[in-house]
């Protein structure tokens, strides 16, 4: 197998097509089939799979490692447009520049001998769904080591994400005069936000309490909090009857006990209300000391940089693929997360191309240790 390694001029027409390309979650067709068609030029054996991730190859050996981003997007256009050294688009940070940096990566770092090297670009990361990811870990066996691509700016790497649970609140019931004393469906349904929220306070000041010990004033960890968003909220009705519709939103530590939460959002607090979860993903924390945070580490030592774990208190595939496979597991990207979904989304060109050399470096030694153990 002849692989092509991109230039720098190559890497950043990649990440600007892949950008260019509208994809908001379930409509990931054309940016994975853009993926698939460069991976194929450059020497990859490569492919959309049955759940519509872009999927490229390299290498034939006995341990995988797995380099997984994801390649759909939040909702709304930003305009594509480069300011000197800095690329705006939706998706440049989140995630289409972490994934462009693995296509170019591995191209760089050749056939390895003895490890395959597998890239997948993922579907409806972004939703609650996580199609993509749940598809790779159904349909092939587990991986010796996992990055998974987000951003975490070229010199971090991400070991934990908080969990997920979503709510859909709804409840219905007969019009009553906003001159009574009955309490209206809107009412009800604030009521209901205001008691998780409450108990979602008095956890986390537990939480801090013991983690604090006797200074009861120390701040918790953002990554040890549960945190409740109201996300939506509508109301109507048609003279005789009146409803209400709320979604909420829980980030998830790791240590809650979640199967106990959940009996209270749909039992307690629910009411007459009906209360549907959905969209659960538990906490997950890796391991900092084995191969690949080695790897990682040294590789970022090599560009001159002094790497530091970070923890997230976001939600990724890493959700997905870590307690499922239990293998090495870490995230790692170019940017800076703070422009997640924003207007103004948005990557600096010279760190993206420095993470490309992390991560050339990064499998270059992976394939010197891990790809031996085979």
């Amino acid at each position: 197998m002849t692989v092509r390694p991109p230039t720098d001029a190559e890497a950043i027409t990649l990440l600007e097509r892949l950008v260019a390309i509208d994809s908001p979650s379930s409509q990931e067709a054309a940016v994975a089939q853009a993926a698939v068609e460069t991976m194929a030029g450059w020497g990859f054996d490569a492919h959309v799979d049955g759940a519509g991730n872009a999927v490229g190859m390299l290498g034939e050996g006995g341990r995988t490692v797995l380099l997984l981003g994801h390649i759909d997007t939040v909702s709304g256009h930003v305009p594509v447009r480069r300011e000197g050294d800095v690329l705006y688009g939706r998706g440049a940070v989140d995630a289409k520049g972490p994934f462009a940096a693995f296509i170019c990566a591995a191209a760089r770092a050749g056939v390895l001998p003895d490890l395959r090297v597998q890239l997948v670009g993922a579907v409806e990361e972004e939703a609650a769904t996580s199609a993509g990811a749940y598809h790779v870990v159904e349909n092939h066996p587990p991986a010796h080591a996992v990055i998974i691509g987000e951003p975490s700016r070229w010199d971090r790497v991400t070991l934990g994400y908080k969990g997920r649970l979503l709510v859909d609140y709804f409840l219905a019931r007969a019009m009553s005069h906003t001159a009574g004393q009955a309490e209206g469906v809107c009412e009800t349904a604030v009521a209901y936000w205001l008691v998780v929220r409450e108990w979602a306070d008095a956890y986390n000041r537990e939480r801090m309490g013991a983690d604090a010990g006797a200074d009861a004033d120390a701040p918790a960890s953002a990554f040890g909090t549960l945190d409740p968003s109201l996300r939506a909220m509508r109301s109507d009705g048609d003279g005789l009857s009146e409803w209400v519709d709320m979604r909420l939103g829980l980030r998830l530590p790791l240590g809650l006990d979640i199967d106990a939460l959940e009996a209270r959002l749909t039992g307690e607090w629910a009411g007459e209300a009906q209360v549907t979860l959905h969209g659960r993903e538990e906490p997950f924390r890796a391991d900092k000391r084995n191969v690949l945070t080695s790897a990682l580490l040294a590789a970022v030592r090599g560009e001159g940089g002094r790497a530091r774990f970070v923890t997230k208190t976001g939600t990724s595939d890493m959700n997905v693929i870590g307690p499922r496979w239990g293998c090495p597991i870490v995230a790692y990207g170019p940017g800076d997360s703070a422009y997640d979904h924003t207007p103004d989304e948005q990557i600096e060109l010279g760190e993206y191309l420095r993470a490309i050399r992390v991560l050339t470096d990064a499998l270059q030694r992976l394939g010197q240790t891990l790809g031996r153990r085979g």
